[in-house]
This record gives structure tokens, sequence and C-alpha cells, in this order.
């Protein structure tokens, strides 16, 4: 017990110890922020706020990490988290040393997402073999065959880049990601799993730290860096716990975030040039609806609260 306490205060203090380093050196290199143009016009005055500070979340994690065991649910969870920050560090990088504002490109994102999710889908089959999927609610188990490896294999590259979509306010993707990795640390927990529930909890804490320097206004942003790492932990959690279809219910912001990009560019295509929502992903339709950052920020928080409620809702009904 004393190390699932130790991991999350872990992860806040070195957070907290290296956010001010972190913060002035990345103002020292200029990896300040491009704001793009199509974005809203309040989001201007953000520009040339410092990026890449997913690294001091890392480095929490990592570090915290020392207080528990490197089990193998442990390292394969790290492992889906570093090489996702590591996804998002060169597409960082690329943005703020090389000057290019879109980064990597989307089939190079993509490959090397898709390279990731393989290798755990391969070490899933060789290792692991169990392909029956649990249902939330029907409180039934589907063997998928190797149907279940497809699943997995997008799950990982859709909750990456749900997660990613979800950063783009101060403070947001921090804010929400706090209940859903609560929620896994407890699942974690009842399946006896302390190895895991700590991974969580790991995260949680430097989301908890990290919100010290990127709440509104924010001093440094996580970046895809940050971003896709904790995509990666959150997906790993759910594979790990066997809740796959649970992530859908507790990360349904992720989700509604993901989808009003899906739906605003069907839509846009369908109907020659129309727009469904204001600005997609939709915490920027909100925005320019008139609600303050924080408002957003505040009610997307509340919805991730009660989501990741209803989420422990049903699976506690399937286990007690």
């Amino acid at each position: 017990m004393f190390k699932l306490v130790a991991i999350p205060v872990t992860a806040f203090i070195v957070c907290a110890l290296i956010g001010p380093v972190l913060i002035k050196y990345l103002h020292k290199l200029n990896f300040g922020q491009s704001i793009r143009e199509c974005g809203p016009a309040s989001h201007m005055k953000k520009s040339g706020t410092p990026t890449m500070g997913g690294l001091m979340m890392l480095a929490a994690l990592t570090l915290a990490l020392l207080w528990g065991s490197f089990t193998p649910r442990v390292v394969i969870a790290l492992v889906l988290t570093l090489g996702h920050g590591a996804i998002g560090f060169i597409d960082d990088y690329i943005k703020v040393v090389m000057k290019r504002n879109l980064g990597l490109t989307a089939k190079q994102k993509f490959l090397l997402q898709f390279i990731l999710a393989g290798a755990y889908v391969y070490f899933a089959e060789t290792h692991i073999g169990n392909t029956a999927l649990w249902v939330p609610g029907l409180n039934v188990s589907l063997d998928l065959g190797w149907g279940y490896y497809a699943l997995a294999f997008v799950l990982l590259v859709g909750t990456t880049n749900a997660v990613n979509l979800t950063d783009g306010l101060d403070g947001l993707v921090s804010f929400v990601s706090l209940p859903v990795t609560l929620a896994f640390a407890f699942i974690a927990y009842m399946q006896g799993f302390l190895d895991l529930s700590g991974f969580a909890l790991g995260i949680a804490g430097a989301c908890l730290g990290f919100l010290l320097f990127n709440r509104h206004p924010a001093q440094v942003f996580m970046g895809d860096t940050g971003s896709l790492a904790l995509g990666g932990g959150v997906a790993a959690l759910a594979l790990l716990t066997r809740t796959e279809l649970l992530l859908v219910i507790i990360g349904g912001v992720y989700v509604a975030e993901a989808l009003s990009v899906i739906i605003q560019v069907g839509y846009f295509r369908l109907t020659g040039g129309k727009r469904f929502f204001r600005m997609a992903p939709v915490h920027h339709h909100f925005e320019l609806g008139g609600w303050r950052e924080v408002k957003v920020v505040r009610v997307f928080t509340i919805f991730s609260l009660a989501l990741s409620a209803v989420g422990l809702g049903l699976w506690l009904a399937a286990v007690l």
C-alpha cells in the first residue's frame, strides 16, 4: 500500500521540482509553440509558450515507478507510453526546431504508431493468447479470435490520436485524464494487479504535477510528447486490465473529441464546404460559442468524472 501512495506523490514532486528548470531551458532554446492561424483567434496570444513539457511528465512517471516493480505488465505499459512519447518528441522537434508547423506528416505519424501497435499485438498473440472480449453492461465475454488483435491495434492507434486531439486548451487533457487514470487504478487494484495500479497512479500524479504549470494561463504545453504518451499509457491500461470496451465509456471525452473531427471532415466533404461544428475538435466549438476556456475545461472535466463513475459502476456490477 505504501508504494501505491509513494508512486503518485513522487511523480507529482518530480514534476514540481523539474518543471521550472525545464520551462526556463525551453525558453532559452526558444522552443515555443506556433499557433495555427486557422485556430481560435484568442489562442494567438499563446504563441511562443514553451512546448515539449511532456518531457517532465515522462521523467516523473519513470522515476516514480522505481518505487514499484518492473513486472512484465508495467514494462509493456511503460514501453507503449515512452514509445508514443518518442513519436511525439520527434513531431514536436520538427515543429519547434525545424520550424515545420505541422511536424510529422500524417502518414509518417501513423506509420510509427502502427509499428508500436503491431509490436504490442505480436506480444499479445505470442505471450498472452487470450482473445476474449468483455462486453460492459451485458456482462458477457466473446472470443473474437484474431479479431481481438485487430481490435487491440485499432484501440491503441485510436486512443493515442484521440487523447492528442483533446490536448487543445490549457489543462484540458490533464484534467480529463485524471479521473480516467484513477478509474483504471481502482480496476487494476481490485483485479490484484498492484503493479498496474501503481502505473495508473503514476500517470495521475504526473498529470497533477504538470497542471502546476499548464493550468490556465499555461506556462508550458505538453506537446505531442506528452499527449501521445498519455494516450499510449491509457490504452495500455485498458488492454492490460482487459477492459477494452470500457475505455469507450471511461474515456468518453476522448471519443467525443475524435468523433467531432471525423464528423466535421465527413460533413465538410459531403456538403461541399459546410461545417457541422463551428470548429473541431469539439472543445473549440464551445469556445467559439462564447464559453471561456476555463469553463470548457471545467465542464469537460465534470463529464470525464461522470463517465468514469459510470464505467466503474458497470465494472463493479459485473464483478460483485
